[in-house]
Formats: structure tokens, sequence, C-alpha cells
């Protein structure tokens, strides 16, 4: 439990008295009064289907994440991809020029990225050669301007999880933000961190569709956070960041969980088979263990077996410029059949 956390000493000044633009639809809210004809959003009244704008709010989609994930409506904000929340957590918090974040490489990309055009310098502190975080040389490197933490468990690119204890002693003891991406964790045994939302007013755990839910084409992250910090993000985010077809689309896949259930145990029982058949390829010098839905291996030469594997019509990713990764290559778990391939080419690699 983290106490005396105040969020407007991390808000960035502007964001203090910042107005948000109310759009029409945000200031007539009825949803019952469906004969009502609307002539206030300047919008053509001819109906297709998507003539009108969109829930600003979300709601449907919103009703149905807290049902399957046990978290209140009040502590989320939908996004147009992860990627818009931790923009949004940018520039809500982080004062160009003054303020850094600090993130932990080998990790996902965009974390260093948006740092960079919110012009806010990237402390990176590597992983262990165990990819677990270096908590005191984290803690140490942490002053009053670092606003943000990032966390990605289970991490991309490498598989695993951050252990829990670890994780807790940075969210009692940075003073920041603590954001726990957690695009992968319905492939992991671990338990999410939201169970331990209320706990932590400094936590923000960011979630998506992309992955398990097999919507990556729809752009849906979610963030999950204090009424106090999705209320902030609601200020600033665009009123209509998520459009009506991929709010239809979230619906119908939400309603729909037994299917999603069926594919994360495939994905899972795929990833199995592939960590098994993969010990036998001569080349593959070490196979990280996972969490997500895509495995870590190291190889003899990263680029050349990225190459062949190209030239068999199979594409990876390659990896080993990243700390911690040299000459390794990351592979996702597709369907039984183009795992089959990939082993059944892996094998015939010279």
């Amino acid at each position: 439990m983290k106490t005396n956390f105040n969020i407007n000493q991390l808000l960035r000044e502007n964001m203090k008295s910042l107005k948000p633009y109310a759009s029409a639809r945000d200031e007539y809210k009825d949803a019952s009064t469906q004969e009502m004809i609307f002539l206030d959003a300047n919008e053509n009244p001819f109906q297709n289907g998507v003539n009108r704008y969109p829930d600003p709010q979300q709601n449907e989609v919103k009703d149905l994440l807290s049902t399957i994930k046990k978290v209140a409506t009040k502590n989320m904000l939908l996004g147009n991809g992860s990627d818009e929340i931790l923009d949004l957590l940018f520039r809500a918090f982080c004062e160009p020029n003054k303020d850094t974040i600090i993130s932990l490489p080998p990790t996902y990309g965009m974390y260093e990225v948006l740092a960079n055009i919110n012009a806010v310098a990237n402390k990176k502190i590597d992983l262990t050669t165990a990819f677990q975080p270096k908590v005191d040389q984290i803690l140490e490197a942490a002053d009053a301007n670092s606003k943000i933490l990032f966390l990605c468990s289970p991490n991309n690119p490498t598989g695993n999880s951050f252990s829990a204890e670890s994780v807790e002693k940075l969210l009692i003891n940075f003073n920041g933000l603590v954001v726990i991406d957690e695009a992968y964790i319905d492939f992991s045994a671990e338990k999410s961190w939201l169970e331990r939302l209320a706990e932590f007013p400094n936590l923000v755990i960011t979630q998506t569709l992309s992955k398990a839910y097999g919507m990556a084409g729809i752009r849906l992250g979610i963030c999950y956070a204090s009424e106090e910090i999705i209320k902030v993000l609601k200020r600033i985010k665009p009123p209509y960041n998520i459009n009506e077809l991929t709010q239809q689309r979230a619906v119908e896949r939400l309603r729909n969980t037994k299917e999603v259930a069926e594919e994360i145990s495939e994905i899972i029982n795929q990833r199995n088979y592939l960590l098994g058949a993969l010990k036998d390829i001569s080349f593959i010098e070490k196979i990280y263990p996972t969490d997500g839905n895509f495995i870590l291996v190291k190889v003899d030469n990263a680029n050349t077996r990225y190459h062949q594997l190209i030239e068999k019509g199979i594409v990876v990713r390659n990896r080993t410029k990243e700390p911690l990764c040299e000459n390794c290559l990351r592979l996702t778990v597709g369907t039984k059949e183009e795992n089959e391939k990939l082993i059944k080419e892996l094998n015939n690699i010279n």
C-alpha cells in the first residue's frame, strides 16, 4: 500500500486549470430518448450507421470491460491503441525539456519514441541478465523530475514477467507514476496488477484488445488507474478518439468471451509445442521463458537466420540490436499449421 501520494505534485501546471473541449454528445447525455431529433452536432442527418458521432465516453464498451475485468468504469480510459494512452500520460504529467521518465531496456520501443516526441529525457536502466528490474538502481536514478516509470510485464521482447516483490517495492518507493504495460497478461499465469489497483494511487495499468482478443486492426487500448488520474486524462483526450466502428467491433468481441478464452488456450498450447520443438534446432543456443504469445530465442547468428527464414516465406523479428538481446530472434506463436511450418523450415536450415 502506498500513502501520501499527491497527484497535483506530478501534474504539469497548465493541466491544473485546463478546461476540456465539450462536444455535443458530452453535453446531451440522455441515451434513453431514442426518438429525439438531433440537430446539435452539425452531422449529416441521413442514416448510414456512422453518420452520427460516436459515444465520446464509450460507455457500452466500458460496461462490458467492467464486468470482465471487475474494475469500475470510473477507473477506465480508452485510447486509440495503448500508444495514445501513453502519449496522454506524457502530455499530462511531463514538462517538456525538464521532466524525465525511466524505462528498462530491452523493452517496448514506444516509451522512448514518445519521450523524444514530447521532449522528455529517458533515463534507461537495463534489466539484469535474468531480465528483471534493477530496483535499487532505478530508485537511485529517480529524482524530483522523474515523473513516470515504465514496466512492461510480461515484457516485450523478453517474454518474462517481473517479480511481484520488485514491482511492489517500486510502486511504494517511486514517487511518480508507475505504468505497468500488461499487453500480454492474458497469456500469463501471473495475476494482473488490476487486483491491487486500489492499493497504489500512483499505479497505471495499460491493456489492449490487440493481442489475446485478436483485434489489433481496430486499435483499442485500455487504461486503468485511480479516478483522479482518469479525470486528468479525460480532460486532454480528443473528444471522439474511439470511432464508431471500433466500438461496435469491440462490443461484439467482448460479448464473446468464450471464443476468446478458447483462442488463448490454443495459443498457450501452441506456445508449449514450440518450446519443446525448438530444443531440437541445432543453431538455437537458448530459449527464454515466456509469459507472452511469443518466444525469444538466442541463435548463432540472428541476421543470417532471419534472412534464411525470409527466403522460406516466414517473417520473425530480429532483436539483435536491443540491449541484452544479441543474436536473438522473437517468434510469435502462430496457428498449428504455421508453427509446424516454422519448425520444419528451422530444421531444414543449414
